[in-house]
């Protein structure tokens, strides 16, 4: 290996030192960048020119050299930790990696300007996080791809409403509606872009049709006996204060259904423990029920 590559690989270590890396870790990295590196020089490549096509070909010819040395193959994912070294040196030694990609058509052209420009807008003036701008950027790039595919490069100023809900038909089947919801948005974003610089006639973007979320709808609306009983037997564990009145208000719902107000309401002079019966105030109808107390309340 050259001088060159040996401060190449030198210099990883020191990357990725300062990036907090364990030391195993990067001892690892830099041994799999060092045999990418010998690899490539084999095959008279520069580091500079490498592609992920190559990547992928040594990935494939490092899996067999485990083959030969252990007489068995590797466990499905120990490509990713190879390929995680290579990524690390290629991101060293090119600046970026993966490299971008270069456009083949004027569809590509177009669509890696806006997709420039957006970026710059989200990251400089609307001060994203990086996490918001990656997904932010991907239903962008995804949207655009689809569009052109469709229409062509020329299509952006002639699109329509109905163009958007084909987008989002394609996009909601399978989803939840939360799901649903977060494409709506991120396509709403990329939308007011496209006609804050232009390239849209009109505004498209209050034309994205997402689904309402309510507050507690993930929230199952019964429980089984069998969660019920573990939701008991969990709460009966606390013997506090606290944990004595939480596990007497969920026997109540559990034994009566009792509304929240008809157990806010209850007094301990509404317990008859002589008669074994209990009074319930309805806060509905405002009349009273006497019910047998149950041994499990009564306890």
């Amino acid at each position: 290996m050259l001088n060159v590559d040996n401060e190449l690989i030198a210099e990883l270590r020191i990357v990725l030192t300062k990036q907090r890396y364990s030391p195993v870790v990067i001892g690892n990295y830099c041994a799999y960048a060092r045999g990418f590196v010998e690899y490539l020089a084999q095959q008279n490549i520069e580091v500079t020119d490498v592609t992920e096509a190559q990547v992928a070909q040594y990935l494939q010819h490092a899996i067999a050299m485990f083959g030969q040395r252990h007489g068995r193959t590797p466990a499905r994912d120990w490509h990713s930790i190879p390929r995680s070294g290579i990524h690390a040196l290629l991101r060293l030694a090119q600046g970026q990696w993966p490299s971008a990609p270069k456009a083949t058509c004027a569809a590509d052209t177009l669509r890696f300007a806006i997709c420039d420009g957006y970026e710059t807008w989200l990251r400089e003036e609307r001060g994203l996080a990086a996490a918001s701008i990656d997904a932010l950027m991907w239903e962008g790039r995804n949207f655009l791809v689809w569009q052109f595919d469709r229409h062509g490069p020329d299509s952006l100023m002639t699109m329509t409403v109905s163009d958007i809900d084909r987008y989002m038909d394609t996009r909601s089947p399978h989803q939840t509606r939360r799901s649903v919801k977060d494409v709506a948005e991120r396509l709403r974003s990329m939308l007011r872009y496209l006609h804050r610089t232009g390239r849209v006639a009109i505004d498209l973007s209050p034309h994205v049709i997402a689904p309402l979320l309510y507050a507690y709808e993930g929230v199952p609306s019964i429980l089984t006996p069998d969660q019920v009983a573990a939701v008991l037997q969990a709460s009966g564990e606390d013997k506090t204060p606290v944990g004595l009145r939480d596990h007497a208000i969920l026997q109540l719902l559990a034994t009566y259904s009792l509304r929240s107000g008809e157990i806010c309401n209850l007094r301990i002079e509404d317990i008859d423990w002589r008669a074994e019966s209990i009074r319930i105030r309805h806060t509905k109808t405002q009349a009273c029920s006497f019910l047998p107390l149950m041994a499990p309340v009564g306890e």
